[in-house]
């Protein structure tokens, strides 16, 4: 049995609370197939109407954003001291922390926002920016619209597509992954040739907040 075909037996059994149950892992950072379950959901909703498609899409939306508030609240309570630990084997230094807190605080909504439609970011996302100290409201409303506009999309492409939404997703996720790898690459290369700079006016922003009454 594949897991199509596993996934489809469990939506018939218990419906809405595993969508949203297996989307909240997935957000929260786990090994589990989040938007797989969405559209299996939506084509099972779509192709037997034992499910409404709306009650799907509210199941996943709130299991995405309390999921991903669950890892965001993990990483800001342990991450930081985690890096700080053990942030040595990875070559990870306070220096690097400040500059990935500086980075988080600049650009952070974009990786909330758009890394909801990315594999490997969407698990990662939101413990990224509880690790670098996103403001919580920030990434809230980032979240909240990132997991809105990611099902809504999805779930009518399964409804209304059925099978044919699950031959293209494969492609689809593989095509992000490969998109995400090669930016992380790209990024992993500006940093390196602009660390020094980047990381001094990282030491200056955190300086001025400080210095803020």
């Amino acid at each position: 049995m594949g897991l199509t075909d596993y996934l489809t037996q469990m939506v018939a059994l218990h419906g809405y609370v595993l969508v949203a149950l297996i989307v909240g892992f997935e957000s929260m950072g786990l090994p589990v197939p989040g938007e797989t379950t969405l559209v299996t959901a939506a084509i099972f909703a779509g192709t037997t109407h034992r499910l409404n498609i709306m009650f799907v899409i509210a199941a996943a939306i709130v299991g995405a954003i309390v999921g991903d508030n669950l890892g965001y609240a993990v990483g800001r309570r342990f991450g930081y001291r985690l890096l700080l630990r053990y942030g040595s084997w990875l070559r990870i230094n306070t220096q690097r922390v400040k500059l990935g807190q500086f980075l988080f605080a600049r650009h952070g909504g974009k990786v909330v926002f758009f890394g909801r439609f990315v594999a490997l970011l969407r698990a990662l996302a939101a413990l990224l920016a509880g690790i670098n100290c996103m403001p919580w409201r920030r990434f809230l409303i980032f979240n909240a619209s990132g997991a809105f506009v990611w099902v809504t999309a999805y779930g009518l492409a399964g409804y209304v597509l059925g099978a044919q939404m699950e031959r293209v997703r494969g492609p689809l996720a593989l095509a992000g992954v490969i998109g995400a790898v090669i930016g992380m690459v790209i990024v992993m290369r500006f940093l390196r040739r602009h660390e020094a700079r980047l990381a001094a006016e990282a030491e200056r922003h955190q300086s001025g907040l400080a210095a803020e009454p």
